[in-house]
């Protein structure tokens, strides 16, 4: 190893070449002021050689050089890279994706009430398929047979109407609309509620004969306390549901009473048994694949069978 040196450091430019490391130092001094004299310190050492770093350490310190400013990587590692970016806050984050926005749900007006003092009257409904209205001509193949076990064609006998999964309130709505004196809602979609049933109950003017419950079915079927509904109208999502459970659990809860009515809309190829607790089948209709049956006492048994 040869060795020339000048102190008085200026910059220091490590040198690469057939498999040798050259560190050049340039440096100046300034004996005269008219005159600037360079000088060179070279230091060569083999890449292979297991001591090089050592030496190079041991050789810049005895000339008063710091050794980790010379040989220190300009490029930070991974990891020291990954904690400076973790201390300033900044740097990109690895393995979340960026939040997707919620597109916002719209409604449109395509339900109307059929009957009654609000006749006509155009219904909101989401455009999404999540909340599902029951189909025009079943609602008014449903409160025809009701009207006709009730014995008056024209409208509902006076009574409480119970809707079991509402969400528009379109069936709720239409039974004010009838002759009911109230009608108490259960959707447990807090957004379903407040942009789509509330709305329609206040563009009805029915929002002051209305209760709403905003709970799941399950738990208002337990709780529930006081006296049975006359009606109870029951849509829910098709395949969200056991029928066999649900029809059971409003068999056993106090919604209903010797004198209630039932209706119920279930998928086709779902069996229904011929009673719901001391109810019967009324009747039972198919409207492609969408299924009608509608319970009630005994003693409307022979007006509303069909």
């Amino acid at each position: 190893m040869a060795v020339s040196v000048i102190p008085t450091p200026i910059s220091w430019h490590p040198v690469r070449a057939n498999n040798t490391t050259l560190l050049i130092h340039r440096s100046s001094t300034t004996t005269n002021p008219l005159i600037r004299r360079h000088s060179t310190v070279v230091c060569s050492s083999s890449l292979k050689s297991s001591n090089s770093a050592e030496e190079k350490r041991e050789l810049l310190k005895q000339y008063g050089l710091d050794p980790d400013e010379f040989l220190s990587d300009p490029t930070p590692s991974k990891s020291r890279r990954k904690r400076e970016q973790q201390k300033s806050g900044k740097g990109e984050r690895v393995g979340s994706a960026p939040p997707e926005r919620t597109k916002p749900r719209e409604t449109h007006k395509l339900l109307q009430v059929l009957g009654g003092t609000a006749r006509r009257k155009k219904l909101l409904s989401p455009k999404s398929m999540d909340v599902r209205p029951m189909m025009e001509v079943v609602k008014g193949a449903a409160f025809g047979i009701l009207q006709a076990a009730g014995g008056c064609p024209t409208s509902l006998r006076p009574g409480r109407w119970l809707d079991l999964y509402s969400g528009t309130g379109s069936v709720g709505i239409e039974a004010i609309s009838r002759g009911c004196s109230e009608s108490h809602f259960v959707e447990m979609d807090p957004w379903v509620v407040s942009d789509v049933l509330r709305p329609n109950l206040e563009w009805t003017g029915f929002l002051d004969n209305s209760v709403i419950h905003t709970v799941r079915v399950e738990t208002f079927l337990e709780r529930t306390k006081g006296d049975p509904f006359d009606y109870i109208s029951v849509t829910p999502p098709y395949m969200l549901v056991d029928y066999e459970i649900l029809m059971k659990q409003i068999s056993e809860s106090a919604v209903i009473g010797d004198d209630s009515f039932i209706v119920v809309e279930y998928p086709f190829r779902t069996d229904m048994h011929e009673t719901c607790g001391c109810l019967v089948k009324l009747a039972d209709r198919r409207f492609g694949r969408t299924n009608l049956a509608i319970y009630g006492p005994k003693w409307a048994q022979k007006k509303g069978r069909s």
